[in-house]
């Protein structure tokens, strides 16, 4: 129960991170894509130095909340940052609370729940082996740069839903990651700060933030964020089941997990489609000009 408290509690920073960080990155010029120029940008925007802030403490309570439980059952949460973000959204201009896309909210959230009823993820951890890593560390490096490779080579919606992709996909690494770092607290701050893990993790997820900056600046929200809010879960449990051998239904109970992804994929693309993210997209591209 800690550990889903403390999982909320990053989704919601995560979401304040996200509403500060979108609106700065969708005011940087279009030339700055791919370049450190882009990140050169951002940190002359306090607003954006407080999305990092909120970013930082996501990570702890993500932190938390892994050395509790396991990546099947923690990064799923982390999807309650859509409706946290609409939320914050109406409150903030203040819009009204009335305007948030409630039936994709429900939407989500059910998908959220039969998601995890269905997994129902324990929370053992095993120790992975270092072929393990290796062959983690492989595929989910080599499916980053093929995204990226593509990305680089077509232009918006597409560019950005393969971001988001990529983006995702590399923050599940870096949870795994994170994942053995506060495992090894046990043993003491020394053994952490001797892994390597901690040290993948950090490069692992600069890398991650860089390529989200790039998606939220490369394309709308209805492209980014469903690409978001569904491959990190499914890219998380894979990693979950691989390297940590962590123990989710299969069988018929697949039928149900696909209907929860499909769930949230709908309420995703439903908040993404919503009236209030266009209208947070106006403002930032008002500020560009």
């Amino acid at each position: 129960m800690i550990a889903i408290v403390l999982a909320l509690l990053a989704g919601a920073s995560n979401a304040i991170a996200s509403v500060l960080q979108r609106r700065v990155a969708k005011a940087a010029p279009e030339s700055d894509a791919f370049k450190p120029a882009l990140i050169l940008d951002l940190l002359r925007s306090p607003m954006w130095l407080g999305g990092i802030v909120a970013l930082i403490a996501a990570f702890v309570l993500q932190a938390a909340a892994l050395s509790i439980a396991g990546l099947s059952l923690v990064q799923p949460l982390l999807a309650v940052e859509l409706p946290f973000t609409m939320i914050l959204i109406a409150w903030l201009a203040p819009r009204g609370l009335k305007r948030v896309p409630w039936p994709a909210v429900v939407l989500l959230t059910v998908g959220l729940a039969v998601l995890l009823f269905a997994l129902s993820p324990d929370e053992d951890y095993h120790l992975p082996s270092t072929s393990a890593w290796i062959v983690a560390m492989v595929c989910t490096v080599g499916a980053v740069a093929g995204l990226i490779a593509v990305a680089w080579a077509i232009h918006r919606p597409a560019r950005a839903v393969l971001l988001g992709i990529a983006t995702s996909t590399g923050f599940a690494l870096t949870a795994a990651f994170m994942n053995t770092a506060t495992r090894q607290l046990e043993d003491g701050i020394e053994t952490v700060l001797t892994s390597w893990q901690v040290y993948a993790m950090a490069l692992a997820g600069l890398i991650s933030l860089f390529l989200l900056q790039n998606a939220l600046q490369s394309g709308s929200l209805v492209a980014v964020q469903p690409a978001l809010t569904i491959s990190d879960p499914v890219a998380s449990i894979i990693l979950g089941v691989y390297l940590f051998g962590e123990d989710v239904r299969g069988g018929p109970w697949i039928i149900l997990e696909a209907a929860g992804l499909a769930l949230i994929l709908l309420g995703s693309i439903g908040i993404a489609r919503s009236p209030l993210l266009h209208e947070e997209h106006s403002v930032s591209q008002a500020q560009r000009v």
